[in-house]
């Protein structure tokens, strides 16, 4: 079949056949179809978007443009967390150890950040040694042997993911509920985890700013995981604020030890303990989310968690003693305090500036091949609600590059708003599935 026969019949708004999907899938992964007749479908899908079958097609014909692993010889479930991404959002680096201490595998594959939010890899590879870029040989041994791994997608999962979303980063097709679908479940069922806990972020820091916008995602998620025989479950989580306090990679990392040891943000450690709990839950390790939620905390409480996390950073190659000594990871060489200049109740702190200040400060990447300074970042003194006084400790800023500080503190001046009121909100705002 032609490809200009497919683009034409997806531009006019009919619904594609399998075949045509797979054709196209296959057009990818093999490059049979010359760029700009992949953009030009990409672009029609945006336009005229795709029903729940032919998204289903999607991500099962991306699945099966590469491996797709198989866990049934462990002696556990199997189960994943994918977050859309947001300012401060560690959970993964909580999550994996917390449920592999439970009893549940968790072969996480993570990305990157780009642009204002940060990415799970970018986090781990601030620990000294440690390697994302493993083999799918050293994956599974990882994850029989520790329990958990978290790695970056390799070659043979889902390639032809890998060159869409490449495309589709150029040509202004990001934007589309089902090209979003498929690109996150193709690389979670070719992980072979039987549940999948989706965080789907909502506010100022987040891809999807409403809650509108973010119900529609999560229900396409939550839709075509099941239809793909995973076990999947969506939250609607708030992200007008930063998760935590620390926003940068080593600080990340550096507060996730902290957590682990019982002294995290509660913020943090709530919606972690959420998570896992759900996670435990839909794997069949509980039979109840009170009963998965207790379980969780003793794993945290005990350490258990803790030698879990320290466990794979040995396995992945990273240098354990962070975990006891966190002043290991990369330390910037400057730091400035940014100080309240009036009395009042800390009422804003807008996640997506705060994410940019640090980006600005090296933390983060306009382009994928941007270089990150994995010491530089922000650590939040207080959170929306707090009383402060004037000249009150609102944000601490971890720095290498003086030339870049001017900047990064202006938009958080703009960032954090003191004023007579605090109207709080939910850290869990919906439940899509389950």
């Amino acid at each position: 079949m032609r490809a200009v026969d497919i683009i034409r019949k997806k531009r006019d708004g009919h619904c594609l056949a399998a075949d045509e999907i797979e054709a196209f899938v296959q057009a990818a992964t093999h490059g049979h179809w010359p760029d700009y007749q992949l953009a030009a479908l990409l672009m029609a899908i945006v336009w005229r978007g795709m029903s729940a079958e032919e998204t289903a097609q999607l991500t099962r014909c991306m699945v099966a443009s590469g491996v797709r692993l198989d866990w049934a010889d462990l002696p556990g479930p199997t189960a994943d967390k994918h977050s859309t991404g947001g300012v401060g959002d560690k959970t993964s680096l909580l999550i994996a150890p917390l449920a592999a201490a439970c009893g549940v595998y968790v072969p996480m594959m993570s990305g990157r950040g780009l642009g204002h939010t940060g990415g799970t890899l970018d986090k781990l590879e601030s620990i000294p040694g440690l390697r994302v870029g493993l083999s799918l040989t050293e994956f599974r041994a990882i994850v029989e042997r520790v329990g958990c791994a978290m790695i970056s997608q390799t070659q043979q999962i889902a390639p032809a993911d890998r060159v869409l979303y490449a495309l589709r980063d150029v040509t202004a097709t990001v934007e589309s509920i089902p090209l979003i679908t498929a690109s996150i479940l193709s690389k979670k069922i070719a992980e072979g985890i039987a549940a999948l806990v989706l965080d789907v972020k909502v506010g100022r820091g987040a891809f999807m700013k409403t809650l509108a916008d973010a119900r529609q995602l999560a229900q396409s998620i939550v839709q075509n995981g099941q239809a793909n025989g995973v076990r999947t479950e969506a939250v609607l989580t708030d992200m007008d604020v930063p998760l935590g306090l620390a926003v940068g990679n080593a600080l990340e990392v550096s507060e996730c030890i902290a957590a682990l040891r019982g002294h995290g943000p509660p913020d943090l450690v709530e919606l972690s303990l959420e998570l896992t709990a759900r996670m435990l839950v839909l794997a069949g390790e509980a039979s109840d989310r009170a009963t998965a939620r207790a379980k969780a905390e003793r794993a945290l409480a005990s350490g258990q968690a803790l030698e879990k996390f320290g466990q794979l950073i040995e396995a992945q190659g990273g240098d354990r003693r962070v975990v006891d000594d966190p002043a290991r990871l990369p330390q910037a060489k400057y730091t400035q305090t940014l100080h309240a200049e009036q009395a009042g109740v800390l009422c804003q702190m807008d996640a997506e500036q705060i994410g940019r200040a640090a980006m600005l400060l090296g933390a983060g990447r306009d382009r994928v091949d941007d270089a990150v300074d994995p010491a530089v970042g922000i650590v939040l003194g207080v959170k929306p609600g707090a009383t402060v006084g004037v000249g009150d400790a609102l944000a601490h800023i971890y720095y290498n590059q003086p030339e870049r500080l001017r900047q990064a503190t202006d938009l958080l001046r703009q960032a954090i708003v003191v004023a007579e009121q605090y109207q709080p909100s939910a850290l869990v705002l919906e439940t899509v599935g389950g």
